[in-house]
């Protein structure tokens, strides 16, 4: 675990602390690799570690490993300031989200390739149950997934909220019982499955002409099955 700091779109930047995994290949002449080595490139860019310099720090752990392949995975919990629905109380919602780079040093030039992740916890009620029911209709805590390759800056907040544009509605930290109506009765107006959630999404990103990839992943934790549903669309290269 390490603290960085992510850019942040309202703020500029915002300072957290992330699970960092780092990978190299080795040259089949060494038994291992000097451990100590990780700890030493992450201390170099301590209080620096951003998506800005992901490139510098893989080219540090090549020239210092004496690798071709360099891999880092940064996952770390990303906060935002929601205002609810009615009441307008504020709360901070956390995200799980990550950066994966990894860099291919192949005839003297670097090829790099970076995935910008963010999975979002939504709420999706069943189009199914609420048209054979006579009362209600169940619903699913559920989390859609988006990662891009992108050729410019795509902001997690322009993930986050694309992911929950796309579901039966959005969920919060903080609500009064006013906002709770209103969430369930939205909600309850709005049924989608799985399937509709990474669609709407996939559309949005098909359109972005910074985005070169994505894959967009929806589970919905069933609440009257004893399994999940889950989605997936992934778009060409």
């Amino acid at each position: 675990q390490y603290p960085i700091t992510v850019l942040d779109r309202e703020n500029q930047s915002q300072h957290t602390t992330a699970r960092v995994s780092m990978l190299v290949d080795l040259p089949h002449r060494f038994k291992g690799p000097h451990m100590s080595r990780f700890i030493e490139i992450l201390n170099r860019y301590h209080g620096r570690i951003s998506l800005r310099n992901i490139g510098a720090i893989l080219q540090d752990m090549l020239r210092r490993f004496n690798c071709e392949t360099a891999h880092i995975d940064i996952r770390f919990p990303y906060f935002m300031k929601r205002m609810a629905p009615v009441s307008g109380e504020s709360s901070l919602m956390n995200y799980a989200c990550s950066f994966a780079a990894g860099l291919i040093r192949r005839g003297g030039k670097d090829d790099l390739d970076l995935v910008v992740e963010a999975a979002v916890p939504v709420t999706m009620v069943c189009p199914c149950s609420r048209e054979i029911s006579a009362r209600g209709a169940h619903n699913q805590r559920s989390v859609i997934t988006i990662r891009v390759r992108s050729r410019g800056l795509i902001w997690l907040e322009e993930l986050i909220d694309m992911a929950e544009k796309a579901a039966s509605a959005p969920v919060y930290s903080l609500l009064k019982r006013e906002d709770e109506k209103m969430l369930t009765e939205r909600a309850y107006d709005n049924a989608r499955f799985a399937e509709d959630a990474v669609r709407v999404v996939a559309r949005q990103l098909k359109k972005d002409r910074r985005v070169r990839w994505y894959q967009v992943e929806s589970e919905n934790q069933e609440s009257i099955h004893n399994h999940n549903a889950y989605a997936m669309v992934v778009s060409a290269e």
